[in-house]
């Protein structure tokens, strides 16, 4: 299995052949070989930086003697007319790595930005829910949208089907029930020697909850329920296990669920519907 910084590598080298071709012809053509400069990279929106040391890396991996300061690192809270850094060397590569290093350090801040306004509007209503993402996230980009997720103060679900057994409503109704859905993931641990993985099962009414609470798993997600059975459910779970709200959650809606005492709420929107944080790459002349 490919480590995370591997697939970020392979997700910068593919992004940079898509982007590059057979050349930079708009900058071969009018910027000498030789020429140096530097740029930086200037924040005009206000919201929650990340992406800088992917940023660093994409300048590394295509010229590695590109020089990066930086002045403001990731997590931080940043506005208009802020400069997180400049980058010296030849122009060329300036040029060259300025959209797909913007692409990421746009879209990482603004699923920074945006799950820090969920996880501090929770905070703030009083309740100790976590923000979770989700897999709907982009190809190739789930390492860096779930790194932002976790520095705009979030939390990651799962990485992948890998690192966590969720039995959702096909996987339930395939196997004829929750009870059998649970019993065979236990089974299959057993067999495997994936003792550590955490079982979570959804459950779409009370009768499958009862089913869940008997077989038992670490983790229930309430799939549409209404804020009111959410706290029922959270009443009969009892602190037996962890629980989650899902399906069709927003912000403005999120509160009374978080009230309701779940552990965690999970937001697809963060990573598949997010708008990025305004910033430019400017020469300095």
């Amino acid at each position: 299995m490919l480590s995370v910084e591997e697939l970020n590598d392979k997700l910068i080298e593919l992004a940079f052949s898509e982007d590059i071709g057979d050349g930079d012809h708009t900058t071969l053509c009018c910027i000498p070989a030789d020429a140096m400069g530097e740029s930086r990279l200037l924040i005009k929106e206000e919201g929650v930086l990340a992406g800088v040391n992917v940023a660093k890396r994409v300048f590394h991996l295509f010229d590695p003697e590109l020089q990066v300061e930086v002045y403001v690192e990731d997590g931080a809270h940043v506005k208009p007319g802020d400069i997180v850094m400049s980058v010296k060397g030849r122009t060329q590569s300036l040029l060259q790595t300025e959209r797909l290093m913007l692409n990421i350090m746009q879209r990482m801040s603004g699923i920074a930005t945006m799950t820090h306004k969920y996880q501090q509007a929770l905070i703030d209503a009083g309740t100790k829910t976590r923000v979770l993402d989700t897999r709907k996230t982009t190809p190739g980009m789930r390492m860096l949208e779930k790194e932002a997720v976790k520095i705009g103060g979030g939390m990651n679900h799962r990485i992948g089907l890998f690192d966590m057994i969720l039995l959702k409503d096909n996987h339930v109704d395939f196997c004829g029930g929750v009870y059998n859905a649970i019993s065979r993931a236990k089974q299959y641990c057993k067999q495997h020697g994936k003792e550590d993985l955490k079982i979570e099962c959804e459950v779409r009414n009370f009768k499958e909850l009862e089913e869940a609470l008997s077989e038992g798993c670490d983790r229930i997600m309430f799939d549409n329920f209404t804020p009111e059975d959410t706290y029922r459910a959270v009443e009969i779970v009892s602190g037996r296990c962890e629980t989650e709200s899902s399906g069709g959650i927003t912000f403005d809606t999120m509160i009374p669920y978080a009230k309701a005492g779940v552990d965690f709420i999970s937001f697809g929107a963060l990573t598949h519907s997010v708008k990025g944080l305004d910033m430019s790459f400017k020469a300095v002349v």
